[in-house]
C-alpha cells in the first residue's frame, strides 16, 4: 500500500532533495511556510508543483519565519508526527518567553536580567545589552549604557566579556566557536569552528533540553573569567553551517521517520 509522503519545510532545493534520497520516500517539500490544513486529525498541504492538497503521513520543519507561530501551532493541533516535537518548538519559539523557560533549568543564569514594556525606561549603571523581537543571529540587539527606552518589549542583560560558544546536540553534543568582526558573534561568522566540548556546558545544555522537551538545540554561552552565562536558546539550530552536522542531522531525521528511539 502506498504511504502518504512526508511534508519538508525550510529546506532549500538541494537540502531538501539531499534529504527526500536518505528518507527514501515521497517527500513534498516547500521553502516557505505551506498552506497546510488540518481536517478531521489529518494533516493535507499543497502539492510541489500544484495547488492540489495531499495528505502528508509525516513533517519535517527547519528554519525560522516570520509567521512560523500559527504555523507550529497547526502542527501541534494536528498531534501527527512532527520533527522536532511542534509543541517544544512552539514554547520556545518567542525570545522571551523562551529564555525564562531555559532560565529554570540552566546553572549559568547569571544575575537578574532586565524588562522594559513599550515606551518604559530603564537606566544602566554598566554597559549592558538590549534585546528585542523574536529574530536571531544578531538581529535587534544593541549596547548601551545610561537610558534606555523600549520601543517593543525589550529584555536587558549585562554586557558580558568573553567568549562566544554554542553547545548544540542533534544527536551527540558538539561545541562551535562563535565568530564576528564586533561584539555580535554567529555560528556565520568567518572562522566559527568546532573546538573541544566542555563537559559542563554539554551538561546543562542536556538539561535545558531535556526541561524544555526539545529534539534538537542549541545554547548559546558567554565564557567569561567568572564563568558561564547563557545568552539564548535556540531551539532550531542551523544544521547546514558544517558538513559534519548535517550529515547528522539527516542520519537523526531517518532514524526518526523509521519509529526508531532517538535516546542514545
Amino acid at each position: 500500500m502506498a504511504t502518504d509522503p512526508i511534508l519538508l519545510v525550510g529546506f532549500d532545493g538541494g537540502e531538501a532533495d539531499a534529504l527526500a534520497a536518505r528518507l527514501q520516500v515521497e517527500c513534498i517539500a516547500h521553502e516557505m511556510l505551506p498552506r497546510i490544513v488540518v481536517e478531521r486529525g489529518e494533516l493535507f498541504a499543497p502539492s510541489q508543483h500544484s495547488a492540489r492538497f495531499r495528505r502528508v503521513s509525516r513533517v519535517v520543519f527547519h528554519g525560522i519565519f516570520e509567521h512560523d507561530v500559527d504555523f507550529l501551532a497547526g502542527l501541534a493541533l494536528w498531534g501527527g508526527p512532527c520533527f522536532p516535537n511542534p509543541v517544544a518548538m512552539l514554547d520556545c519559539r518567542l525570545r522571551l518567553p523562551g529564555l525564562v523557560k531555559a532560565l529554570r533549568h540552566t546553572r549559568f543564569g547569571g544575575g537578574p536580567r532586565g524588562f522594559a514594556f513599550t515606551h518604559g525606561e530603564l537606566t544602566a549603571n554598566t554597559e549592558s545589552v538590549a534585546k528585542w523581537g523574536n529574530w536571531h543571529c544578531g538581529e535587534n540587539k544593541e549596547r548601551f549604557t545610561g537610558i534606555w527606552t523600549a520601543k517593543e518589549p525589550t529584555l536587558f542583560e549585562p554586557f558580558v566579556e568573553g567568549e562566544a560558544v554554542r553547545v548544540v546536540i542533534v544527536g551527540q553534543p558538539r561545541q562551535i566557536r562563535l565568530t564576528g568582526k564586533d561584539w555580535l558573534k554567529s555560528v556565520h561568522g568567518d572562522g566559527a569552528a568546532f573546538m573541544p566540548l566542555d563537559a559542563e556546558l554539554a551538561a546543562d545544555t542536556l538539561a535545558v533540553q531535556r526541561g524544555l522537551g526539545l529534539d534538537i538545540i542549541a545554547n548559546d554561552y558567554i565564557v567569561s573569567k567568572d564563568g558561564p552565562y547563557l545568552l539564548e536558546v535556540n531551539h532550531i539550530p542551523s544544521v547546514t553551517c558544517f558538513p559534519e552536522l548535517w550529515e547528522e542531522y539527516q542520519e537523526v531525521v531517518v532514524k526518526w521517520a523509521s519509529g526508531r528511539s532517538l535516546k542514545p
